[in-house]
């Protein structure tokens, strides 16, 4: 089983306005991630909310997706993975983890990234556009403890460092994995692209 972690708990500080809600073609920037993950091949898609959580809470309503409460309002994107990490179900096997602020995913994407995973005997698998390292971020359950003690100081990307030999690289031709939203001029771009 692999379940998706869909991390939309922040403050969009940087953005000055709640970012994930923003109108991206005809919905909100959240309801379109949220709906390439559920066109992708996982098996379910949990959503961490945090900050705001009622607002996004109805922007994804009549969606099949589980949402968990981060509690540390104030806390790193690390806390709201691990939140999301102590609700997986015993049946998980894998995480995709996606940034609830990245416009440009796809579904075709995710399901490159899963059937890479299923293929391999590497227990992560990061996509790359020209070479560089993007989002979402596929990783096996066994680093499930060691995410939830470690990484304090460097995040997820810190499982990435410590593992170089357990990590496959899946290059993509969409440069979405390399793109968020956490200005106003992301955004402005983002909906020129419309």
């Amino acid at each position: 089983m692999i379940s998706a972690l869909v991390l939309a708990s922040g403050r969009s500080r940087r953005m000055g306005v709640q970012k994930l809600l923003l109108p991206v073609g005809a919905q909100p920037l959240i309801a379109r991630v949220v709906d390439e993950v559920l066109r992708s091949p996982v098996d379910e898609a949990v959503v961490v909310i945090g900050h705001d959580g009622e607002r996004i809470t109805e922007a994804l309503a009549g969606r099949r997706v589980r949402f968990i409460t981060n509690p540390d309002t104030e806390g790193e994107m690390l806390s709201s993975v691990r939140c999301g990490l102590r609700a997986m179900p015993e049946a998980c096997d894998a995480v995709l983890l996606v940034l609830g602020d990245q416009p440009g995913l796809k579904a075709e994407v995710i399901a490159g990234l899963v059937r890479a995973f299923r293929k391999t005997d590497r227990g992560i698998v990061v996509p790359t556009h020209s070479g560089r390292r993007g989002h979402p971020l596929l990783f096996s359950m066994h680093y499930r403890n060691e995410i939830l003690s470690r990484y304090d100081d460097v995040g997820v990307r810190g499982l990435l460092q410590s593992h170089p030999e357990d990590v496959l690289e899946v290059e993509v031709a969409a440069p979405g994995v390399l793109e968020d939203m956490d200005v106003p001029e992301d955004y402005r771009r983002t909906v020129g692209r419309q």
